[in-house]
């Protein structure tokens, strides 16, 4: 385990020091990352420096060790606090308890106790680290995970997001029979709702799920797993068994639901496909053969063949193409675009469609950008590079052999624009930041939360941006704008200290003229005095 960091938090320098100094810090295992003077300060270098223990007095200006500790809690529960009092009150060490203080330490404290709390602090940071990463424990973890993640493997393999290079590992790592098979189907089992039920409603579902796989085994190799509110089969068909036969077995399942459960359910059955990877295309086709048991009726299997036309969806740019080829453009690198676009297009080569849906296919693909393009107000005629080029394209779109390489230089062009707006949108946002905060800067509540709310953005991300653009934390950013404020005060009016602080957002002088100090080297009071001084003089 490397060194543990610790915050100490002191009003009383002598006593930070003399802690600091005393304390074999490495030797117990941790380093100080820093110090504070007060509850405030502490906060600010809680999130800057990220400690995983702070040591805190009970007792200090502006904000107590109790309030520090209620406010670390709220936002960085995983902290250990420690808490020094010098009052044997059981007030404070019952409210101490309440807020899961680590440990409650009375004054004074010598090194020997000092160690020994710290030394029982770092075995129980040790052993929670230890548990986090135990193999034993997170096999066991995972063995027990196992279905459920077997369920979500199956899940993003119908709906096409898995990662088709690691599918064969997954299904032997899952123990899940469907390979090399030559053809694959998806079947989806939808449980219709009944007024009256002979098992409890909840029960149902394992029920059907049950009488399924009961059906199934022993004569396809299969894979049954939940998905939403259905039930779904991928099956894989071999030379000794036909798809005719699967077909032979969905209707006696759909009769032995009804006779042994007294419950309707309908199958969807989907396009056959060669390849695993296509199994997201029978499983789409599936959910789209149920949408029809309105017209065509329940309790029974529907198949696709049946209700559309043999051969659509054959060469179809789907709901998913589009999500991923959307996704890759907004967010993804060059390469990523250019993959993406080569996986759509390479489908074209063995297709056997007529000419036309060749045409329909590359044109949603072209329709697809061109929404996007609508979508993030980018000019069309820059995307395609010129007017002209546009119209090349779309007077060109049979030409497969050139489709790829043009769309994918039109989508780059895309991510670049997309990539630069979004940067702009950052720096106006950051701006807008800049300008609420300095209309706001004397509402001692300006918060960081109440900034997001005005930008309908999360305070996370928000925070992670604003650092990045301007190069110091929002409290840090806030800070400045109100000393520079406080400055102009001082030297530009008669206020009173107290009516100064009030104006740039401190509601305690005393914390105003402290921030004031550390920031200036001398108090406003002073500081108001040496510029009348220099005034004097000249």
């Amino acid at each position: 385990m490397g060194l543990y960091r610790i915050l100490l938090v002191d009003d009383e320098e002598e006593v930070r020091r003399g802690i600091i100094r005393k304390m074999e810090w490495e030797k117990l295992g941790f380093e100080v990352a820093g110090d504070a003077e007060n509850g405030e300060e502490a906060l600010e270098k809680v999130e800057q420096l990220q400690p995983d223990v702070v040591i805190t007095d009970i007792r200090m200006p502006y904000m107590d060790g109790l309030t520090l500790t209620k406010r670390i809690r709220a936002k960085y529960p995983s902290i250990r606090v420690l808490i020094f009092s010098g009052y044997d009150d059981f007030e404070y060490a019952q409210q101490a308890i309440k807020l899961h203080v680590t440990e409650y330490i009375l004054k004074p404290v010598n090194v020997e106790e000092l160690s020994e709390i710290l030394t029982r602090v770092r075995e129980n940071l040790d052993e929670e680290i230890k548990q986090r990463r135990d193999i034993d424990s997170l096999r066991e973890s995972y063995l027990g995970n196992l279905p459920i993640l077997r369920e979500l493997f199956l899940n993003d393999l119908v709906r096409g997001v898995a990662d088709m290079d690691a599918v064969e590992s997954k299904l032997g790592e899952y123990d899940i029979d469907i390979l090399d098979a030559c053809r694959w189907v998806a079947a989806v089992i939808h449980v219709e709702r009944a007024q009256t039920l002979t098992l409890p409603r909840e029960l149902v579902p394992i029920s059907v799920r049950g009488l399924v796989e009961d059906s199934l085994r022993g004569s396809y190799r299969f894979a049954l797993f939940n998905s939403v509110d259905e039930i779904t089969v991928i099956a894989a068909i071999d030379e000794d068994n036909t798809q005719t036969g699967l077909s032979n077995l969905l209707h006696d399942i759909c009769k032995e639901c009804r006779r042994m459960l007294e419950v309707s359910v309908t199958i969807g059955v989907g396009y056959s496909c060669e390849t695993l990877p296509e199994i997201s295309h029978s499983y789409q086709s599936a959910m789209d053969a149920l949408g029809y048991r309105a017209i065509v009726g329940m309790g029974g299997p529907i198949y696709i063949n049946d209700v559309e036309p043999v051969g659509r969806g054959k060469l179809q740019f789907g709901d998913r193409d589009e999500e991923e080829l959307v996704a890759a453009v907004k967010f993804g690198t060059p390469e990523k675009i250019c993959s993406v676009i080569r996986d759509l297009t390479v489908r074209m080569e063995d297709a056997k469609v007529h000419a036309r849906q060749y045409q329909v296919y590359m044109l949603s693909i072209a329709n697809c950008l061109i929404r996007l393009m609508q979508q993030y107000d980018l000019d069309i005629d820059e995307m395609f590079d010129s007017s002209a080029q546009y119209a090349q394209v779309m007077e060109g779109i049979c030409r497969r052999e050139e489709f790829a390489d043009r769309i994918s230089e039109i989508a780059c062009r895309m991510n670049e624009a997309m990539n630069q707006e979004r940067d702009n949108t950052t720096r106006r946002v950051i701006q807008e930041a800049k300008e609420y905060i300095r209309e706001h800067f004397s509402e001692p509540e300006l918060s960081v939360e109440t900034l997001c709310r005005h930008l309908h953005m999360s305070p996370a991300y928000f925070s992670t941006v604003f650092k990045k653009e301007t190069g110091q934390a929002y409290v840090n950013y806030l800070t400045e704008v109100r000393l520079k404020k406080a400055v102009e005060l001082l030297n530009e009016t008669d206020d009173k200290t107290y009516m100064i602080a009030q104006k740039v957002g401190y509601q305690e002088q005393n914390y105003f003229s402290y921030v004031f100090k550390k920031r200036y080297g001398v108090s406003p009071t002073k500081y108001r005095g040496t510029q009348s001084e220099r005034a004097a003089e000249a």
